[in-house]
């Protein structure tokens, strides 16, 4: 399975080689923006915009309340998860 993880451009570390450092979570990582950018919206453009991450790369754009209601799902996910985790453990 493939999932994409909301992150915000907070800053584009090299604008020759489409790498800017993304805020996931709290983990910031360098990432290539490559697939999100264009000659109508450059690079410097970009910080401050929400993106899907997947393996190293921004894989499109997506507004703030779409992100944020993404990194939710995700957080009930993990608990979700958890618990099922717990749940073997106990059986």
């Amino acid at each position: 399975m493939c999932l994409g993880i909301p992150g915000q451009i907070v800053e584009v570390t090299d604008a020759a080689n489409d790498l800017a450092l993304v805020n996931v979570g709290g983990v910031r990582r360098v990432i290539n923006i490559a697939f999100v950018i264009d000659e109508a919206r450059p690079a410097s453009a970009c910080v401050g915009d929400w993106v899907l991450v997947h393996v190293g790369f921004a894989m499109s754009r997506l507004d703030e309340q779409e992100a944020a209601r993404t990194l939710a799902l995700l957080h009930e996910l993990g608990v979700a998860q958890a618990e099922f985790d717990e749940l073997r453990g106990a059986a």
